[in-house]
């Protein structure tokens, strides 16, 4: 390496900078010493002032007395009260004064002692002229006044010619202090216009270099573009095949997944045709198998939807600890019974708007992946919270916003994930676990179906500890459901009457000749129509219509339209929507509008018969 280069202009001007600034914290001493030394001059200016006016007061007051006892006249003894009044306070304030000078302490303790005896006599003396006393007979006190007087007269020249010399001492000293500072500030002046100079020299110097400089660097920019360019394409080719490499991971997946589905559905039911005339038990349980690959493949694409954030939710105000309550048969039937499962429910919790049958299915999917992290058993715990994410934690965290937030947490003291897994865990048919345990997609639908709701869900994993994986759900303050929390119908399908008719509107004629037997094998009266312009015809020439039941996605005009059309010439039509994949027109930002009624394709039966009979009661 290279020795480093000293800009030495540069440390001249810290150092001149540096020297500057130590002249003016100088100037700024010296000025405040020159303002302790004024302040000293005007101290003993003051204590001599006293002094007099002490000195005078006693004066006043003997000579006052004696013009009172000379002439009897009562106006002589004002300037003999004063001094009685004020007298032991000057003094006072004239010992505070001098608290700071050691030698005069005794002599002004003196001086107040004599001042006290002087008063002391002129007030004999007044009291016993008072008295009758002749003048002539108060000599002997006189006397001993005048006496007391002359030695205060000196003191007072002591006390007087020290604070001379003080004031003598620190006048001096407050000229030597200025003339300090008159020197400090020519220097600080000195400097700056040496700096000045320096720094415009040197800014000349820099200036020419900065232009040298720039013109270098834009024939380096020049040569940085095409260097620039060529990476850039080289960039668009290496995420290109990111890309492609994701999708591939995706597609092969799906590939995989459904191509298993589907061989167990084809071969049911190529097995069920080939024993219905043989053997019908054995048919019927191809037909099972064959109905339980299909209903798989249903749930795949579920789960594909769900982490494209594009299934259609069905939210509501939920009390989440209810949900959570009422899970306890499900989860045993799901994870077994060699696991002990823990549920610590926050009291106070608050509400949160979400789809109840999606945030249970979240729930389930982590417990199962909580489950095969535990082999030989171990602790699950499901715990609820109110949480608050703040600014520092948003900031931290992709499409995090700070606010108030439902906490569900699933952790397990299984065996953990390593950083490089966790980084991973949310990625679609990305698993760990063996051939045959899992699809991949449980993780990916919870973090699809947590972004979808507007929440966020972060692991917090340890190998050879255990992983607690956190959903967090913003607050809501809506009222809950009326419905929530009630049980699902079970027993026998709900079937319709003769006189309820339906209209099915799907522009597959496969979907629709499916649906509309399916109807009619419930006890409803059905009619169809292939496309919304038909299906607006059948409305004009059907008296009744009890409930339009139309696919969403249709060309030329889809199913919302439709049933705004057909809604405003009936205003009291009941619609069901249905679509294996949701526009915008029934879902806003992954949300059912609040009026429809929904059903997800392939659906069952079953699933029809409650969703239609729900549909014609509300």
């Amino acid at each position: 390496m290279g020795a480093v280069r000293t800009d030495k202009p540069l440390i001249a001007l810290l150092i001149g900078f540096t020297m500057l600034t130590l002249s003016v914290l100088g100037a700024v001493w010296l000025t405040e010493r020159q303002e302790e030394a004024a302040g000293l001059v005007r101290h003993t200016l003051e204590v001599e002032k006293r002094l007099a006016d002490a000195a005078s007061l006693i004066q006043e007051a003997e000579t006052g007395q004696r013009g009172y006892i000379l002439t009897g006249r009562t106006e002589f003894l004002k300037p003999y009260d004063l001094a009685r009044a004020q007298l032991d306070g000057d003094i006072a304030e004239i010992q505070r004064l001098l608290n700071d000078n050691a030698a005069q302490a005794p002599r002004i303790a003196r001086f107040r002692t004599l001042a006290n005896r002087r008063l002391a006599y002129l007030r004999e003396n007044l009291t016993r002229f008072q008295a009758g006393t002749p003048a002539a007979q108060l000599a002997d006190r006189l006397d001993d006044g005048r006496q007391v007087m002359e030695e205060l007269r000196a003191l007072m020249v002591d006390l007087r010619a020290e604070e001379e010399r003080l004031l003598a001492a620190r006048t001096e000293q407050l000229r030597m202090e200025g003339l300090r500072l008159r020197i400090a500030l020519a220097i600080s002046g000195l400097a700056v216009v040496a700096l000045g100079a320096f720094a415009f020299v040197d800014g000349r110097r820099r200036l020419r270099g900065a232009l040298e400089a720039a013109a270098a660097l834009e024939v380096a920019n020049a040569n940085l573009k095409i260097e620039g360019e060529s990476r850039e394409a080289a960039e668009a080719q290496v995420r290109q095949f990111q890309k492609m490499q994701a999708i591939g991971q995706l597609t092969g997946g799906i590939a995989h997944d459904f191509n298993n589905m589907l061989a167990i559905v084809i071969g049911s039911l190529d097995l069920a045709k080939r024993r219905l005339s043989k053997d019908v038990a054995k048919a019927e349980a191809c037909i099972d198998s064959a109905l339980e690959g299909a209903g798989r493949a249903a749930q795949l694409t579920a789960r594909l939807l769900a982490f494209s954030r594009l299934q259609p939710l069905e939210p509501r105000v939920l009390d989440v600890n209810k949900l959570v309550g009422g899970m306890s048969e499900l989860l045993r039937r799901t994870i077994g019974e060699n696991l002990r499962v823990e549920t610590v429910l926050a009291g106070g919790l608050w509400r949160t708007f979400a789809d109840p049958a999606q945030l249970e299915n979240a729930i389930v999917n982590l417990c199962v992946n909580a489950r095969d992290a535990m082999p030989e058993g171990g602790r699950l715990t499901i715990e609820t919270s109110n949480a608050h994410l703040d600014d520092a934690y948003a900031a931290a965290h992709q499409e995090v916003h700070p606010g108030q937030y439902v906490m569900i947490s699933v952790s397990d003291t299984g065996t953990g994930m390593p950083p490089e897994v966790v980084e991973r865990a949310f990625e679609p048919f990305y698993t760990t676990k063996g051939v045959g345990r899992g699809t991949g997609l449980g993780l990916s639908q919870v973090h699809g179906f947590v972004k979808q709701s507007h929440g966020h869900v972060k692991i917090y994993s340890e190998a050879g500890v255990g992983t607690t994986i956190k959903i967090y759900l913003p607050r809501n303050t809506g009222e809950l459901d009326a419905t929530d929390g009630q049980p699902r119908p079970v027993g026998e399908l709900p079937h319709g009457k003769p006189e309820e008719i339906i209209l099915v509107v799907e522009d597959d004629e496969r979907v629709r000749h499916l649906s509309v037997d399916a109807l009619r094998e419930l006890g409803y009266t059905v009619v169809q129509a292939s496309d919304a312009a038909q299906a607006l015809t059948v409305l004009a020439l059907q008296p009744r219509v009890d409930l339009l039941f139309t696919d969403v996605v249709m060309p030329d005009l889809d199913g919302r339209r439709l049933a705004d059309k057909a809604r405003a010439e009936r205003p009291g039509l009941k619609v069901l929507y249905t679509t294996g994949y949701t526009r915008n027109a029934i879902v806003h930002n992954g949300m059912l509008d609040a009026d429809v009624a929904f059903i997800a394709k392939p659906f069952t039966i079953e699933q029809v018969a409650m969703k239609v009979r729900q549909v014609l009661d509300s």
